[in-house]
């Protein structure tokens, strides 16, 4: 029942979605140059693939941030449904910052673009330290926040070791960071999954981190103990729920 409701309806609605939204957004890049209403389309974009995906995202702890503040938003990363998720939580005027090859995909790298996200390239130390310092720069002057997945990519199973991009960018722009743990999606689009499974995620939000009075010597401090608060947020969580017909 999952695999047929998952290729004939989500998949192909999911596709269509992507699209169309990001035709949208090409259109409003024109007259906003900010990236912020192609954001808000981003936003809805999320919410119509969790919808025709049947995933109910519950987000925990959102009371936690200031509206008007900016942050580093710091998640860990195991399907392709968590920025959909994310979109759908955070209220913030958010940039990812994605991998290079990910602006090679149609649509979907069109938008990264025009949206202003910032992309990484992993395999130039220079490079991506250019893009940290960019990103620093981008909280600081635009007054917007950032997310980062620090694990390098999405993992089959746990929680891996992370970078200490995030804490850099932090400390470099002196905004907090604020650690977030995606609950139970990884259980409905592992890895190399065909297919969707439908249910009920979380997205918890933990304290943010003050970074004010912090030096750039801190990051790897700082790091370790945002992993260690996502690790305990995840460990601390109940098994995601899936529904009986998926």
């Amino acid at each position: 029942m999952s695999l047929l409701r998952s290729s004939l309806f989500s998949i192909p609605l999911i596709a269509i979605s992507t699209i169309v939204l990001d035709l949208i957004s090409m259109l409003v890049s024109f007259f906003d140059r900010s990236g912020n209403l192609p954001h808000h389309i981003a936003r809805l974009w999320g919410k119509m693939l969790l919808a025709v995906s049947f995933i109910h995202v519950r987000a925990e702890g959102i009371e936690k941030l200031d509206p008007k503040a900016n942050y580093v938003f710091v998640s860990n990363h195991a399907s392709y449904m968590d920025i959909p998720a994310l979109l759908s939580t955070l209220r913030h005027q958010f940039r990812f910052f994605a991998k290079k090859g990910l602006y090679q995909i149609p649509f979907l790298g069109w938008h990264l673009r025009w949206a202003g996200h910032l992309p990484v390239d992993r395999s130039n130390a220079r490079a991506s330290l250019k893009s940290m310092s960019e990103g620093a720069r981008i909280i600081s002057e635009r007054h917007i926040s950032v997310v980062l997945f620090p694990e390098g990519g999405r993992s089959a199973t746990g929680l891996r070791p992370f970078k200490e991009g995030a804490a850099y960018i932090a400390i470099r722009a002196g905004v907090p960071v604020v650690p977030v743990a995606i609950v139970g999606l990884r259980e409905l689009l592992p890895m190399g999954a065909g297919h969707i499974r439908s249910g009920r995620v979380t997205v918890r939000i933990a304290e943010p981190i003050p970074t004010a009075a912090l030096k750039i010597g801190a990051r790897a401090e700082l790091t370790a103990r945002v992993h260690d608060e996502i690790a305990r947020m995840l460990k601390g969580s109940a098994e995601p729920v899936i529904h009986s017909s998926s």
